[in-house]
């Protein structure tokens, strides 16, 4: 059984510690188009907690929607609440994450990145197994989310062969 009527990811929601730093990064650093702001947006009676999980009397100061190449779409919050946490999460922390960004050239992208003192973590890494023919390396916005490029031009082995990786666990 499948979410009745789903058809695709249509954005992918964070929220910044400074909406304007992140929006100069985002444009200026990734290249992403700008797209609207909504925003502020708060409540006295207990709607912010309802509907977004937050502490009632939190303000969402801006909402920023960005495209980013032909299909990701960010929607980028800056909130103002009583005690925010303010660590980023690591990958192996519960709610850790990151955004992969598919590039055509993975070697171009990270010397572009590194000549802008983007913190690239690492270098480039070969996948095997079913990812085998993919390249990718992470990296951090100056908030300290991590992003990452991924780059398979020949595709995936997976994408050769999928029933000789599927196996019998999910």
């Amino acid at each position: 059984m499948a979410l009745p009527g789903l058809i695709r990811l249509d954005h992918i929601g964070f929220t910044v510690p400074d909406l304007d730093e992140a929006h100069t990064w985002l444009v200026d650093v990734l290249g992403c188009e700008y797209l609207y702001s909504l925003g502020p947006f708060g409540a006295t009676d207990d709607w912010m907690a309802e509907h977004l999980n937050v502490d009632a009397r939190t303000v969402m100061r801006q909402l920023r929607f960005y495209r980013c190449g032909t299909q990701a779409v960010f929607e980028v919050f800056e909130y103002r609440a009583e005690s925010p946490r303010t660590a980023v999460p690591r990958n192996s922390d519960v709610g850790g994450h990151h955004v992969a960004l598919y590039v055509e050239d993975l070697d171009e992208a990270v010397s572009y990145l590194r000549a802008r003192n983007v913190p690239v973590l690492g270098g480039p890494t070969t996948s095997t197994g079913p990812s085998k023919g993919q390249r990718w390396v992470y990296f951090l916005s100056p908030w300290g989310m991590h992003f990452e490029l991924v780059s398979y031009p020949d595709g995936k082995a997976f994408d050769r062969a999928p029933s000789q990786f599927r196996g019998d666990r999910p």
